[in-house]
């Protein structure tokens, strides 16, 4: 466990106790919507990128999940017993800390604990306004730039592997217009188009 994250020795060794560490290939789902979530995940190494998929399949990004941090939607479905709304994807080889449901408000008498998922909840409630913000008020350019700025802090590379459609699909529009955009932007020199990559320039 991450000692930088909680220093109670109690919280620390029920935490040893109780949790179990899980693995993860890139591109590996952790989550997917519909599932019954059984644990709260907490990322230990790599980064987990959280989407919410429609009803149609369409799948819209929200954020990532970077070491240290947890996901708000997987505590609401623990503590409201409900099912996964969200799809939690491995970004890159990922290791994720497993924390089970159950102990979930019980460790509310930690006040590490506590305060770990009041922050959770603050930081990724500002994330979703973001995004809101984004969809709402911006054009679609700036809502394509900030994904990929965001994919590209993610992995820790200008060169993102990925397709057209992908972004398409988690950005909630038509392939045909993001590809139109994509070459717009080119021509800008914000970025550099490859075969299902995209290199993103003086950002």
């Amino acid at each position: 466990m991450n000692k930088d994250i909680f220093s109670d020795p109690n919280l620390l060794a029920e935490l040893k106790k109780f949790t179990r560490t899980k693995h993860l290939k890139q591109d590996e789902v952790l989550i997917a919507p519909g599932d019954k979530v059984f644990f709260v995940p907490i990322v230990q190494m790599g980064v987990l990128r959280i989407v919410r998929q429609g009803e149609d399949g369409r799948e819209v990004f929200l954020y990532h999940l970077y070491p240290g941090q947890t996901c708000a939607m997987a505590i609401n479905c623990c503590q409201s017993h409900k099912q996964s709304m969200i799809k939690a994807i491995a970004e890159d080889d990922t290791d994720v800390l497993q924390v089970p449901v159950n102990l979930v408000e019980d460790w509310f008498k930690y006040p590490e604990w506590k305060a770990f998922v009041n922050n959770t909840y603050s930081s990724r409630f500002a994330e979703l306004m973001n995004v809101i913000d984004l969809i709402s008020f911006h054009n679609m350019d700036k809502q394509v730039l900030h994904y990929l700025q965001e994919r590209s802090k993610a992995t820790n590379s200008k060169s993102i592997q990925i397709t057209h459609q992908q972004i398409a699909d988690e950005l909630h529009t038509h392939r045909e217009a993001i590809s139109r955009l994509l070459r717009t932007m080119e021509q800008k020199g914000l970025l550099k188009l490859g075969r299902n990559s995209i290199e993103l320039l003086n950002n």
